[in-house]
């Protein structure tokens, strides 16, 4: 997904020479210490994404594109990966510079709660991007209408790591159901997910994804899929962990067979960096993604939702002062 091209020196692109310069010269005073490199140091950053089946992986690649080809020095690649518990400690022990994340899990990251107890996690936002819809689906012929109709059921929960397992766990226990007696659970990925649904080797899985998710495309295209409804859960989420948990509808039509709106738990998903990035590379990355909106969404309809007005409208985690930067000049 890496791309290097030759094009005009933007005032984003002078800036960011100066940048990359002075976090070179950061990294070179740190040579011998276990510490991560300052991010974007070496010219280079890696974006932390999920699996291909997803919309993290396609959005990721258009971000690394236009961030490649606007960010004079810079060259920016996507990395497949396990998606937000993964993304984060990625970016925090420096085996990635960006990161898509989850709003419950990127809480959990600050709170140093779940899967992140005993972790120090020093991240900020580059803002909101979208919402991610909670995508419990299960076919036709398993009579499987609502979350409680999983028990003694085979579900998967997501991939290890991820934040559709943080949120299917969570669902499952708001539901009186019990994650480790009360299924027979497998962690696979959306992907893997369809696929065994298909072959019929599990019941019904969860995805948190944005809309649509190319692999539940392909799985409607059967004729076979049903959407489980989540939203009855929305409250008691909302008031055990957070007010990040919110509802909305699935459009109908959104999969093919799909003839009614789906009412499911939503949480945003953000951008996150380690808050040591530089300021000013924090703001144009920021700039470019958010000026880029209309590109992106020919790489996926989810970067329809960029907007600089309300990306900043985030109280779980703080976001970058460079990004805040970008927002105020955008809408000021």
């Amino acid at each position: 997904m890496a791309v290097t091209t030759r094009s005009r020196v933007t005032p984003a692109r002078r800036r960011l020479r100066t940048v990359v310069a002075a976090a070179g010269v950061l990294a070179l005073a740190a040579c011998g210490s276990s510490e991560p490199e300052v991010p974007g140091a070496d010219g280079s950053l890696s974006i932390a994404t999920g699996g291909t089946g997803g919309v993290y992986y396609p959005y990721g690649g258009g971000m690394g594109t236009v961030l490649s080809e606007n960010l004079e020095g810079i060259t920016a690649t996507v990395q497949e990966t396990n998606a937000s518990v993964d993304n984060i400690l990625l970016v925090q022990d420096g085996g990635a510079d960006i990161a898509f994340a989850l709003g419950d899990t990127t809480a959990d990251a600050v709170g140093g709660v779940a899967q992140f107890e005993g972790r120090e996690v020093t991240i900020c936002t580059l803002g909101k991007l979208y919402n991610n819809f909670t995508q419990a689906v299960t076919t036709s012929g398993t009579g499987i209408r609502s979350v409680a109709d999983l028990r003694g059921k085979r579900v998967s929960v997501g991939s290890p790591g991820s934040g559709t397992e943080v949120i299917a766990l969570r669902l499952l226990e708001a539901a009186g159901i019990n994650p480790d007696t009360d299924i027979q659970r497998s962690q696979l990925g959306v992907g893997e997910t369809a696929q065994a649904l298909r072959d019929g080797t599990i019941d019904a899985g969860f995805w948190s994804g944005g809309l649509p998710t190319g692999a539940l495309v392909d799985l409607a295209s059967t004729g076979q899929m049903v959407l489980i409804p989540t939203a009855e859960y929305t409250e008691a989420l909302a008031s055990q962990f957070g007010p990040y948990y919110q509802t909305a509808e699935i459009p109908a039509g959104t999969y093919q067979g799909q003839t009614e709106p789906s009412p499911q738990v939503v949480v945003p998903n953000v951008l996150v960096v380690r808050s040591d990035m530089p300021e000013q590379l924090q703001q144009d990355i920021t700039r470019t993604i958010f000026e880029n909106e209309e590109r992106l969404t020919t790489v996926h309809p989810a970067a329809a939702d960029l907007d600089a007005a309300t990306a900043g409208d985030v109280s779980f985690v703080d976001v970058c002062p460079g990004a805040r930067a970008y927002f105020d000049q955008a809408t000021g």
